[in-house]
């Protein structure tokens, strides 16, 4: 047991200054009606507690069998989706509970445990105000941090309402446990059941479920890292993402710190574990989480969460959630991502696993998800491929053309068409496919071309943060990787497949934005809806560039890039896009720039559904797709095969004519760029200012994609004709 008087700390005597004097003499000025009344609030707060406490006694622990298992169903109601459910939890008695564990949970939770009452006297003086109706109105029910004995207290006795009298009561209880048990105690029952996420409850389990080893296994780091997690287990989990992972080791930091205040540990052992977690196994397979609906159980628990609904609550408190996946429309999701990528790798499985397929889809009336595929397995890799940005192409060309509409421009005000250099740029911006001329705005973005869009930010005023804005105003997250040049609408910013999809079901909807969502209702364990999402949405952009913005993008799908998307059958709109990368490497000829495909898109759209499939590869996503990846190949085949069935059975709702808005500008001609020589559409033009990879905005191989591209399977649409 770690020594109570470690983390005393002998005070020096206060000094006696003219500033102590000013604050007596402001006491002195207090009516002294004010100074009687706070007395005998005073005395009636601490006689209410010392009646309450003398009088009140420790009940009957909860019973850890009293759980029930919450189930969650697709968006029939019907249908289970998965389950959550309160797992195992193993008790060890102290002696087999690591020294490392208890200094840890103490440093995190609770750094005066040993030399505390269990409570703190400003807590004991607002427990006796609640008692007596007095407590301050800006006081919440909830109170301040939570000591240890106060949490094993709401774990073990009481509720998580949130009240005054709950509170009082917690407080007064863990005063009361404080007198009745020893520390040891308290800690020993604390460490066997506090909830540490993935369902493990206790350290043992915790232990089992995160490291695969007994508690008694542990080692330092591992021991800090378990109490980390304790302070929000759905939040810093690190296998849930990269901001978990590095919300925990901010945690972890914070708890090696109180670690050495506290005397558990010296600065020398801080510093050998300091600056990373210790590595954590793969998740161990279970039924729950395995396969693709692992990712749908996480998004549906991360959304609980974010509603207010806490881990106790999702994992034992008997919940129905009905969520907005379609079963149906989530196997064609299943089906069509895994065909394609085996498809895409030639049939060869090995090779396979190293494609990754992300899809998400969205219901345009309401923000709902449909469906969505984030990867194969969730127990072999949590990362979620729907929900994780990357780079997107020229499928942001999108939000440059809205930009523009809103800015007074029209469909036939002409660009430039040709590669150039932008004034005080060194880099020319180039196309694939050569040189246009002059090319009016629509043809510019049916055929993406490259040069005529970053003339287009160019010339609207503070164009790339009004292009920033724009992506926003549809639904992209604030504060994104945005890359806010005059080459903005290239596509250097990184989206996930998730977030375009609800930004360009704003287009679809004439406008209106709906806040992705996956969790459509829940109710309690007697059967009483207690929560129904929100799916009113609202007006952010103007109806008529969204209109506008949506007939310029069914010229995409059928005379463009996107021209196959056609097959599906169904009026439709949409946009390719393809991240090249321009990288210098060394050959036997010497050093050559070589071009490298690192994401292809398509996200299209009918009036009813939206859906965005990306395609990347090795492990961080990053890796060569190779020669023939573009949007136009395996991610518009990937979309057609899903939307074939999303779309089945529902009727054909065409898209509204263009508004004919009237241009309101006199676009400049690029006199002031510096024109380059005409290109030749290889994969060699991409210019590299340095040797390391980095994202090359100057080549577009979407303007490239053909209608049908040699390796590129067929769609299995029942259309006769194609576009």
């Amino acid at each position: 047991m770690a020594n109570p008087k470690r983390s005393a700390g002998v005070r020096n005597a206060p000094k006696t200054n003219r500033k102590g004097r000013k604050k007596r003499s402001l006491w002195l000025r207090i009516p002294l009606w004010i100074l009687s009344i706070m007395l005998v609030v005073g005395v009636i707060g601490a006689g209410a507690v010392a009646y309450a406490y003398s009088s009140i006694k420790l009940p009957d622990p909860n019973s850890d069998f009293k759980t029930n298992t919450t189930f969650v169903y697709y968006n029939d109601g019907k249908t289970k989706l998965g389950s959550f459910q309160v797992q195992n939890r193993q008790t060890i008695p102290y002696a087999q509970m690591p020294q490392h564990v208890k200094d840890a949970i103490v440093a995190a939770e609770n750094r005066t445990f040993w030399t505390d009452p269990g409570v703190s006297a400003s807590g004991l003086f607002r427990a006796g105000l609640g008692l007596v109706g007095l407590a301050p109105a800006d006081v919440t029910a909830s109170g301040g941090g939570s000591t240890i004995t106060q949490q094993y207290i709401k774990i073990m006795y009481l509720t998580s309402e949130k009240s005054f009298s709950r509170k009082a009561k917690e407080l007064l209880l863990a005063a009361k446990m404080g007198q009745t048990l020893t520390k040891q105690d308290i800690l020993e029952g604390y460490l066997n059941t506090v909830y540490f996420g993935r369902g493990a409850y206790g350290i043992e389990a915790a232990s089992q479920a995160y490291f695969k080893k007994p508690a008694a296994k542990l080692d330092l780091a591992q021991s800090v890292a378990l109490a980390a997690i304790v302070n929000s287990p759905g939040n810093l989990d690190p296998a849930n993402g990269e901001q978990q992972a590095a919300d925990l080791l901010e945690r972890y930091q914070y708890t090696l710190n109180g670690m050495v205040d506290t005397n558990a540990i010296t600065a020398a052992q801080r510093a050998e574990i300091y600056d990373a977690l210790p590595k954590f196994p793969k998740r161990v397979q279970d039924s729950t989480y395995g396969g693709p609906k692992g990712f749908l159980l996480n998004m549906v628990k991360n959304d609980l969460l974010a509603k207010g609904f806490t881990e106790s609550e999702i994992n034992g408190g008997g919940l129905k959630v009905v969520t907005t996946f379609s079963a149906k429309l989530q196997d064609a999701a299943v089906k069509a991502a895994q065909k394609l990528t085996l498809q895409a790798a030639g049939g060869d499985k090995k090779a396979a696993k190293q494609l990754h397929a992300g899809l998400a889809s969205i219901d345009n009336a309401t923000g709902g998800v449909l469906a969505l595929y984030g990867g194969p397995d969730f127990l072999t890799s949590q990362w979620n491929w729907a929900t994780n940005p990357r780079p997107t192409g020229s499928t942001f060309k999108t939000y440059a053309f809205a930009t523009a509409l809103e800015n007074g421009w029209s469909f036939k005000d002409t660009l430039n068409g040709n590669s150039f250099t932008p004034k005080g740029d060194s880099v020319p911006v180039r196309n694939a496919d050569g040189n246009f001329g002059r090319i009016t705005m629509q043809n510019a973005l049916t055929h993406s071309v490259n040069s005529a869009f970053v003339d287009l930010v160019t010339q609207i005023p503070d164009g790339p943060a009004k292009v920033q804005a724009m992506a926003e105003a549809a639904g992209l997250p604030s504060g994104g990787h945005w890359d806010l040049s005059n080459r903005i609408a290239l596509g250097n910013t990184e989206v996930s497949p998730l977030n375009q999809a609800a930004a360009y079901s704003t287009f679809a909807n004439q406008g209106v934005r709906h806040a992705p969502h996956v969790v459509a209702e829940v109710f309690d364990d007697a059967g009483k809806s207690v929560f129904q999402a929100d799916t009113e949405g609202t007006q952010t952009i103007p109806m008529d560039v969204a209109t506008d913005v949506s007939y310029a993008l069914t010229k995409v799908t059928q005379d463009g890039t996107g021209s196959r998307a056609a097959y599906l059958g169904y009026p439709v709109a949409g946009k390719t896009g393809t991240v090249g990368y321009g990288v210098k490497k060394k050959t036997s000829y010497g050093t050559v720039t070589v071009r490298e495909t690192r994401a292809a898109w398509f996200v299209g759209f009918t009036r009813q559904v939206t859906t965005a499939v990306m395609y990347v590869k090795g492990k961080q996503g990053t890796s060569d797709l190779g020669h023939g990846f573009y949007g136009a190949t395996w991610p518009l085949s990937t979309w057609l095969d899903y939307m074939q069935v999303a779309m089945n059975g529902k009727d054909k709702i065409a898209f509204d004519p263009p508004t004919n808005r009237p241009s309101t500008i006199s676009p400049k001609p690029t006199a002031t760029h510096t024109p380059s020589a005409t290109p030749t559409p290889s994969a060699t033009d991409t210019p590299t200012p340095t040797d390391t990879p980095t994202p090359d905005p100057t080549t577009d191989p979407t303007t490239t994609d053909p209608p049908t591209q040699p390796g590129n399977p067929k769609p299995t649409g029942t259309a006769t004709k194609g576009p």
